[in-house]
């Protein structure tokens, strides 16, 4: 592994990590498990109902915390069902052994981002969700929410997934808006401010529709069933015929970016967590974005970035164009062999306002 080298580890690296013992596993690691900058992350045999959602802090490993918080358990083997509403953890298959200079940081994958199926990383000592120091060496555990949707998961399934960096990776204004000028980073004017701006488009589509809510009272979903369900029985239609919607407290929306971006393939991307000034509500839970997305070295010719979007304190009018959210950019220690939508048959390649994968079109 080359020590030299500050940034974003790519995939060649990662399966070096884990042929060095850097990353364990309980089982074999298929080769789709592996992205171009991360590595997907499985569900193991049992889930831990708790009460609340926890930090194990200093000095404290996960398993004894759940002394403090645990339910019941659940086997996973054949199935089972996480209800709305409730937390859970689950021990993951993964685990970690990292040198001294590689930290990570962990986010929900795509498909788990769009069921608002909030995931979180959890480590032994931890002190924040999703981050993991240099370092590191113990199990890794999913916290698992679901929050509009009751979900059927078994061992295997993959909610989330973990980037690891080395040194300083994030690209400054400058060097952002130099790369803007040579790959043209978005289909209009980039708005660069600690980030690549991003806004909502809500411009009406085949129906009027500029987005989805998600229904309260559904039926399950089981995550292995892919382009099975209805959109109707779970989604009601969003229309904005000013321009603005109202987002409604609890309420989870899918809606799109105004702006087509891509990311080059030495670079990755991470939607940039909320600032409050904006207004409050949280945009993207599932925030990596992979080397190749939207770039036409990969296939692609600019992708929308798909916003999840739940209000929070009180009724809150969005309207077209507004800035919702930053692209934060981060350099690659080299370029990865493998590019998001190239020979991988990425599901959101040049995609538009999309719902999961487990929906029809």
């Amino acid at each position: 592994m080359n020590t030299a080298r500050q940034g974003v580890l790519p995939s060649q690296t990662i399966r070096k990590m884990l042929s060095d013992g850097h990353i364990t596993a309980s089982q074999p690691v298929p080769k789709g498990q592996i992205q171009p900058a991360s590595l997907d992350l499985r569900l193991g045999n049992v889930a831990y109902r708790v009460r609340a959602s926890f930090l194990p802090g200093a000095g404290n490993t996960v398993i004894e915390r759940l002394a403090d918080f645990e339910m019941h358990q659940m086997d996973l083997s054949d199935g089972a069902v996480l209800e709305k509403g409730c937390v859970y953890v689950v021990p993951l298959m993964e685990g970690l052994k990292l040198p001294p200079n590689i930290n990570a940081v962990a986010n929900a994958k795509s498909s788990t981002g769009r069921l608002d199926l909030f995931t979180r990383l959890i480590t032994d000592n931890g002190t924040e969700f999703d981050r993991v120091e240099a370092g590191y060496s113990g199990p890794l555990y999913a916290e698992i929410s679901p929050r509009s949707f009751s979900v059927l998961l078994r061992p295997g399934m993959r909610l989330n997934q973990i980037r690891f960096r080395q040194g300083q990776v994030v690209l400054s204004d400058d060097e952002l808006r130099a790369m803007d000028a040579k790959h043209a980073l978005v289909d209009g004017e980039a708005h660069i401010d600690q980030g690549l701006g991003f806004s909502v488009d809500l411009t009406p589509r085949k129906g009027g529709i500029v987005g989805y809510r998600a229904k309260p009272h559904t039926g399950l979903i089981d995550l292995d069933k892919i382009a099975y369900y209805p959109q109707a029985e779970f989604w009601e239609p969003v229309f904005a015929p000013e321009g603005r919607i109202i987002l409604d407290p609890g309420a989870f929306y899918i809606l799109v970016s105004r702006e087509a971006v891509h990311v080059p393939p030495d670079c990755a991307a991470e939607m940039a967590p909320y600032l409050a000034m904006v207004g409050e509500f949280r945009v993207h839970y599932a925030g990596f974005f992979d080397p190749g997305f939207g770039h036409e070295a990969a296939g692609g010719k600019g992708s929308r970035g798909v916003l999840e979007v739940r209000c929070h304190e009180a009724p809150f009018a969005l309207e077209q164009g507004q800035t919702v959210g930053r692209l934060v950019y981060e350099k690659m220690t080299e370029v990865p062999d493998i590019l998001y939508g190239k020979d991988m048959g990425s599901n959101y390649q040049g995609q538009g306002l999309k719902l999961s994968k487990h929906f029809k079109d």
